[in-house]
């Protein structure tokens, strides 16, 4: 069931979130294609944290179906990289947007040592069971000195309500000591800032409303909305919060250097 319940959640949702985008026209596209992962305060809050500037090369790892990256390139004017598993969120991506997407996943990543400028993680860590090989991949992809920006669902206590399948929330504690085990140190990290806009939250609702018209007689749709219905719950109890990141990535050999600011 976890396979079939990621699938229809980062999969079957991706691609037919593009075909509802393209009903109801391309100002839907961000708003929609970040749903579930980032809000416009978040992306600004890492993208000011990270710096991003034009033409900064920016890996997107996870990127499902392309809206934090596309959102950053609009703004900031920095070119997007996607690293996408899920063959319908890449499609759907280079659908709304035109970016370039390559399938794989954060464990192996087919891009040149230093080659990145900066990096995101947004939503991904908690569906990955071995966080430190995704991290430690990301650490080696990018420059020296290169910042991170994650989006992590962490655990702030025991998981008494059922988890969303494929999920493995880390601790605050846990994840601090993963990112300076991949040779990253935490520079700030805050709670997710305040929600989207009304315009913004409008336009994605309108996506999912035509996805819902569409498809709420399939069983991927019913299994995706189950998911969504345990974040719920779990969000509401308290057992689970939203954090955003700001690391930079130590040099080879570099010592650790704790530095952080907790907002």
């Amino acid at each position: 069931m976890t396979a079939s319940a990621m699938v229809a959640e980062f999969d079957d949702v991706a691609g037919w979130t593009a075909d509802a985008v393209e009903q109801l026209g391309e100002r839907h596209a961000i708003p929609a294609a970040c749903r579930g992962s980032a809000s416009p305060a978040a992306l600004g809050w890492l993208a000011e944290a990270c710096e991003l500037s034009p033409g900064v090369t920016l890996l997107d790892v996870g990127a499902g179906a392309g809206g934090p990256a596309a959102w950053a390139a609009e703004r900031f004017g920095v070119r997007p990289i996607l690293l996408e598993p899920m063959p319908a969120a890449g499609r759907a991506a280079a659908r709304l947007f035109g970016l370039p997407v390559i399938a794989g996943d954060g464990r192996r990543i087919p891009l040149r040592t230093g080659s990145a400028d900066a990096a995101w993680c947004l939503g991904v860590l908690c569906t990955v069971r071995d966080k430190a090989a995704v991290l430690a991949e990301i650490h080696r992809v990018l420059k020296p000195g290169a910042s991170l920006g994650l989006l992590v669902v962490v655990a702030r206590g025991p998981q008494l309500l059922p988890v969303p399948d494929g999920n493995h929330f880390p601790t605050q504690g846990e994840l601090a000591g993963l990112l300076a085990c991949a040779g990253f140190d935490i520079v700030e990290q805050i709670d997710q800032p305040g929600g989207a806009p009304r315009s913004w939250s409008r336009r994605a609702e309108q996506v999912a409303a035509v996805i819902a018209t569409r498809h709420r007689a399939e069983p991927a749709y019913a299994l995706a909305a189950h998911q969504g219905e345990r974040f719920t719950r779990l969000f509401a109890s308290g057992q689970i919060a939203v954090r955003l990141i700001h690391a930079v990535s130590r040099s080879a050999g570099h010592p650790l250097k704790p530095r952080m600011e907790e907002r």
